[in-house]
């Protein structure tokens, strides 16, 4: 029999893992932008380590060995194909189960040089010099990544000084306020600034203003604020199915509405929880045994969204972990975070 083919768009947790599991069963296809999966939350320590990189960065060659890779962007979808531009000219590629992983990239609200996004470790390691040269450095945003961000540069760079500036209250606003407390104890007594209800407008002549007309000096602004889906593929054909903001609704088993073919995984799905990369992983076990699923006519499973395990590290030696009503702070959360990149990547390879 035929294998049947399934292509999935974006090799990120969601898109890797599905390809992963699937290749030896389908005729599979993976398209990404980049030839290789990256550990993303072992990004940010780029930014003082620029030689971390190799160790969270893996060519997809090297884990997949019956998938066709196609290294180019989606240009649009519709029911039965995907192009893809690869060079001057648009290619077409049919599929029998599509996989929308395509992921989230940062939307920085001004133009300007001296603003950063936090998005991927090959953009972040050029900005390493950036960052030793710089005096004074805004981190935009006050949650999980911001907040890391901010402890790695500190505890590498102690004389820097940092401000984060929040639209929320508080950082970690999501989180326990026993997580909120160490967070804050942590990074004042390094004499990191932090300012709430705060959201940058402007950033003119290294001067950066705030929705409330206040005016702050900086070198550099790292923006971990405001992401935004990648899916100006879906524009032509599916504009219906997407929210406001560019997520894809999907129903309660993953799969884009009216087509019971075509799943959605990952950042750019609209479900109200954490962007982490543990729900990118249960969004792609979920697509796994719903396609295996559909192919032996048995019935599909829900996709049941709910808090995960959080590890926030401070540094490279301390740390927080929490998960639901417990709260557990210090050098273990910190190496635990250094565990799960470790068994992750090694777990890639195998």
């Amino acid at each position: 029999m035929q294998q049947k083919k399934v292509i999935i768009i974006g090799g990120g947790f969601a898109g890797a893992l599905i390809t992963k599991n699937l290749e030896k069963e389908y005729n599979t296809t993976l398209i990404d932008t980049k030839d290789y999966f990256e550990f993303t939350p072992g990004v940010l320590r780029t930014i003082v380590e620029p030689f971390h990189v190799k160790k969270i960065q893996l060519l997809h060659k090297d884990y997949l060995k019956h998938t066709k890779l196609i290294n180019a962007e989606v240009s649009v979808i519709d029911g039965k194909n995907v192009y893809y531009k690869k060079g001057a000219k648009v290619k077409k590629i049919s599929f029998d189960y599509l996989v929308i992983a395509s992921g989230s990239s940062y939307n920085p609200p001004i133009k300007n040089k001296n603003v950063i996004a936090m998005d991927r470790a090959k953009e972040l390691k050029h900005a390493f010099e950036q960052v030793k040269k710089s005096e004074k450095i805004i981190v935009a945003g006050g949650g999980p990544v911001g907040v890391e961000l901010a402890a790695e540069i500190i505890t590498h760079f102690p004389e820097k000084k940092i401000i984060i500036l929040d639209h929320a209250n508080t950082i970690l606003a999501r989180e326990h306020p026993k997580a909120i407390a160490y967070a804050q104890k942590f990074l004042q007594k390094r004499n990191v600034t932090i300012q709430s209800n705060k959201k940058i407008i402007d950033f003119k002549k290294s001067i950066v203003v705030t929705n409330d007309y206040t005016k702050i000096a900086a070198d550099l602004v790292l923006l971990c604020v405001g992401i935004k889906p990648n899916t100006p593929f879906m524009q032509k054909n599916f504009a219906d199915t997407l929210t406001e903001k560019g997520f894809i609704q999907t129903n309660q088993y993953l799969q884009l509405n009216d087509y019971e073919n075509i799943f959605v995984a990952g950042d750019v799905a609209d479900i109200h929880e954490e962007k982490l990369a543990q729900n990118a992983e249960n969004h792609a076990n979920t697509v796994i045994k719903n396609i295996r699923n559909m192919q032996a006519h048995k019935p599909l499973h829900p996709y049941i969204s709910k808090k995960r395990i959080m590890v926030i590290s401070l540094g490279k030696y301390d740390g927080i972990f929490t998960h639901k009503k417990y709260v557990l702070t210090g050098i273990i959360p910190g190496l635990l975070k250094h565990m799960i990149e470790f068994w992750y990547m090694f777990k890639m390879k195998l």
